[in-house]
């Protein structure tokens, strides 16, 4: 059976995310010996999911997200870890995954490292608090489950404004944690059960100061409510919200 890691990466006015795919596909390849295919836009044409703010960014920028969805399509392996670019590999953690003997996971939680926010508002999303998956990781294997888990993504994705109004969400913008969701939800029978990620996945929020300090080993540094400095090491995986400083460690780091 092959196996190997896909990463979507569009760049946009400020980010270079397809750097930041080179640097995860060789720590992939370290870490979990499987190789990476990099989704550029001279593999399809990018799809703008909406806007968005970064603290760590000094303009708004193009979030070019939607093609996600076309995971399944493009895969060339017969199971097949999906990444963010942002997504850090520091260890070999992922191995878990592409040792269970199923057709498709994502984490189910998310937490924050410096434990500042609970996180707990992202656990369900819309009017009917419906439970949310990341799209963040995904492991599929090729099956028909997975298959219509990435069509029905796609189905939600082009009837967006439908699937909004159904699950009650307020917010206009795309996202690619919703559709996943729903598309679990719809595959499933509308049974709220389904096998996940187990454990957390740790986040680095955009907020807090982020820099490599070591082969596999990043600093994490915040000012707490009363004031003071605080800070971190992290020796795992995690999702590095701060578009900017992943990017600064990733100039350094060629």
């Amino acid at each position: 059976m092959t196996v190997g890691a896909l990463i979507f990466a569009f760049n946009n006015e400020h980010v270079d995310y397809e750097a930041m795919a080179r640097w995860s596909a060789v720590n992939v390849e370290r870490h979990l010996g499987i190789p990476t295919r990099i989704i550029t836009n001279q593999d399809v044409e990018p799809k703008i999911g909406s806007t968005r703010t970064f603290q760590d960014l000094p303009e708004q920028v193009t979030w070019y997200n939607v093609n996600r969805v076309d995971a399944y399509a493009l895969t060339p392996w017969d199971q097949t870890l999906v990444l963010d670019a942002d997504y850090v590999v520091a260890s070999d953690q992922l191995k878990t995954l592409l040792d269970m003997n199923l057709n498709f996971v994502a984490h189910r939680t998310a937490y924050d490292v410096t434990a500042k926010e609970t996180f707990e508002d992202l656990d369900t999303f819309g009017n009917h608090h419906m439970p949310m998956w990341w799209a963040t990781v995904m492991m599929f294997r090729r099956s028909d489950q997975a298959r219509l888990i990435f069509e029905s993504m796609q189905m939600i994705y082009q009837h967006w404004d439908h699937y909004r109004a159904l699950y009650g969400i307020s917010r206009s913008t795309y996202r690619n944690d919703y559709a996943l969701s729903i598309a679990l939800n719809l595959v499933n029978g509308h049974v709220l059960d389904h096998s996940d990620i187990p454990w957390k996945l740790a986040t680095v929020t955009h907020h807090d100061q982020l820099t490599k300090v070591g082969q596999d080993e990043y600093r994490v540094e915040w000012v707490d409510k009363e004031s003071r400095s605080r800070w971190i090491k992290l020796t795992h995986d995690f999702h590095a919200m701060g578009k900017g400083h992943l990017g600064e460690i990733i100039a350094n780091d060629i």
